[in-house]
């Protein structure tokens, strides 16, 4: 398993000149970040509290020694985390991110793939970001008939990603 504690989101930007900022919020329900109290900001915690939504999914949110326009700014890209024992387990068929990275991804027949390195999800379905032995990164699908297995104890993603998804040629220019 992994880290003890875990990101729950990051801090976009200010929020007016009263110390509001602003949210992305990797929670499944975006006001679940003030749900399970104090969070991690670098070396100290904030108690947050909600304060709206913006029209694209951010949470408007306050913390208390978080006073002034430049002090909100200051945590733009930080990570809020939560220690790991204040989030519920995860269920049967649940899995956090975190525990994710760091393992092997192969293929059904064993084809290894790389190592999970991130997962994104841009809109139109979760993606899974390997390192592959050699050359670029790659993303994949990772859900519905793609993803085949997680193996947690196994330190294993299998998946079954389309074929064209792993043909080098697939999209290159020819010269």
């Amino acid at each position: 398993m992994s880290a003890s504690r875990l990101s729950i989101g990051a801090v976009a930007s200010a929020h007016g000149v009263r110390g509001q900022f602003k949210v992305k919020p990797f929670t499944a329900a975006p006001r679940d970040i003030a749900a399970y109290g104090p969070v991690w900001a670098g070396d100290r915690q904030l108690t947050l509290q909600i304060k709206g939504m913006t029209a694209n999914g951010l949470v408007i949110v306050a913390a208390e020694g978080v006073s002034s326009r430049d002090a909100a700014e200051a945590l733009r890209g930080t990570a809020l985390q939560l220690d790991r024992s204040a989030l519920p387990d995860a269920g049967s068929d649940e899995v956090y991110h975190a525990d994710l990275l760091g393992l092997a991804a192969e293929t059904i027949d064993g084809t290894p793939l790389g190592e999970v390195i991130g997962l994104h999800d841009f809109g139109a379905g979760e993606l899974i970001e390997l390192r592959p032995p050699t050359g670029p990164t790659l993303l994949l699908p990772f859900g519905g008939q793609g993803l085949v297995e997680i193996d947690l104890e196994g330190g294993r993603v299998v998946l079954d990603p389309p074929a064209e998804f792993l043909d080098p040629d697939n999209g290159a220019d020819k010269a």
